[in-house]
């Protein structure tokens, strides 16, 4: 069997762009959600992932278009495994763009999931080429190019402004997603949430699920993730990060990343180049 590999670090040209590397075999993502766009390409094999109620496979020249906080997976679809590089543009990074071209404000979209578009294959593989031998101004012209690109032959414009979708939100699913934020460490019960909801356990897990694409213990385990990747950055130690993130320990915290971000914690503090404070 071929080992499987990952490396996940920072764009050094480009804030707010992070990018992955990696060969998986029996690595499995559990469901999740980005906070930014994830454009994957899929250099050797095939992934296949459920994305918007579908289960959707990508071979070799694919490039997956996932929207932010839209719940997916991953995994190989065969006993090969596949190889892949992703980029993780900030929304801010890919609305600047989409301003240059003249579009309304508001955050883009990809109606279509996996496309086999030759052009912005090319330039994104180039651009995480260039970025991972360190050529800034390479990669981030490069980037810039196929960003433009993508969102000019595969992107939905804008249809409104954003607070129109925030409206949108039942109150009730808002309320719980805003207490579960504060309550990562102590997290209430699902009795006691449905009560400040003012609704009954079941009504609130259907609702809940509805609008996030997740029941709320998963979206905390998400939420807890968020913020161990912050307490990394900062320098933190792995095994402070969980106490801090409300993991029941490092192994929890180790199992819960790896299945969201591909490596384990160490691994992603080592590559972004933090190091942890000692006595943290």
């Amino acid at each position: 069997m071929a080992a499987e590999t990952a490396r996940y670090w920072q764009h050094a040209a480009v804030p707010g762009v992070d990018l992955l590397r990696a060969s998986f075999v029996t690595h499995r993502y559990s469901r999740h959600a980005h906070e930014t766009f994830t454009l994957g390409l899929i250099e050797a094999g095939l992934e296949e992932f459920e994305y918007g109620g579908s289960m959707l496979r990508a071979g070799p020249g694919a490039v997956a278009l996932l929207n932010p906080e839209v719940v997916h997976t991953g995994q190989a679809a065969g006993p090969a495994g596949w190889t892949y590089r992703v980029l993780y543009p900030a929304v801010p990074v890919v609305t600047a763009i989409a301003a240059e071209l003249g579009w309304p404000p508001g955050t883009p979209s990809f109606p279509q999931t996996v496309v086999y578009d030759q052009r912005s294959a090319r330039l994104l593989l180039a651009a995480h080429v260039a970025a991972e031998r360190g050529d800034r101004l390479a990669s981030s012209s490069l980037l810039h190019t196929g960003l433009a690109g993508l969102l000019r032959s595969h992107a939905r414009r804008p249809p409104e402004p954003p607070a129109a979708a925030v409206r949108r939100a039942p109150r009730a699913v808002a309320g719980t997603r805003d207490l579960l934020a504060v309550r990562l460490t102590d997290p209430p019960s699902l009795d006691d949430l449905a009560r400040a909801a003012r609704m009954s356990p079941f009504a609130l897990l259907r609702a809940f699920r509805a609008e996030t694409g997740l029941p709320p213990h998963a979206y905390l385990n998400q939420l807890r993730v968020r913020l161990a990747r912050q307490l990394l950055d900062d320098g933190l130690a792995p095994a402070v990060v969980a106490a801090e993130a409300g993991f029941a320990d490092q192994a929890h915290l180790t199992r819960h990343f790896k299945r969201v971000v591909g490596v384990p914690p160490g691994a992603y503090q080592r590559e972004r180049g933090k190091r942890a404070r000692r006595g943290a």
